[in-house]
């Protein structure tokens, strides 16, 4: 079971970029959960109200870094290494720590905007997962286990974040309307 978590149900096992398979499965699953609740951002029309959404969303996030501290602590005994290439549940958890903002209506109203942010947003987290400026690197060298190998990917999703909602801004700027 913990090994299933630790790399995402399979998504550690890609043959090239394991962590850029996890990050993508995150993007197409936040994706797929946007369209299922019938929105292309918060304040449209849609079957679930946007506070519930937001809570419910956060509450999978928070599930998945509380489960993923404790599977990829054990995954790194199973594998017989610190932070295994295979485990990738720590790329699901910063992907979708950097998509949240989205869902605070900084989308248009339309699908293929919402997935040009995505994408947006997936090649910010894997420029700074793979960067580790700053905070993303301290975090990753001052912690070890499970918190170790989650912590830094949470900080570059927060660090990715931060760029998307200033791109978006930037954007509306330029362009008036919505931002992305």
């Amino acid at each position: 079971m913990t090994r299933w978590i630790a790399v995402a149900g399979g998504f550690g096992y890609a043959p090239l970029a394991p962590g850029t398979a996890g990050s993508a499965a995150a993007a197409l699953g936040f994706l797929g959960a946007v369209a299922l609740a019938g929105r292309e951002g918060i304040g449209r029309s849609s079957p679930i109200p946007a506070p519930l959404f937001v809570f419910l969303y956060l509450l999978v996030v928070l599930g998945l870094l509380a489960f993923g501290v404790w599977a990829a602590g054990h995954a790194e005994a199973d594998f017989g290494r610190p932070d295994d290439g295979r485990i990738v549940i720590d790329e699901v958890v910063g992907q979708l720590v950097t998509l949240g903002p989205l869902l605070l209506g900084l989308p248009t109203s339309d699908f293929f905007s919402m997935f040009l942010a995505v994408v947006t947003g997936f090649v910010l987290f894997r420029l700074f997962d793979v960067w580790k400026p700053g905070a993303v690197r301290w975090a990753e060298r001052r912690f070890e286990g499970g918190l170790g190998v989650m912590l830094d990917d949470v900080v570059a999703g927060l660090y990715a974040a931060v760029c998307l909602l200033a791109l978006g801004g930037l954007l509306q700027g330029i362009f008036g309307g919505a931002p992305i």
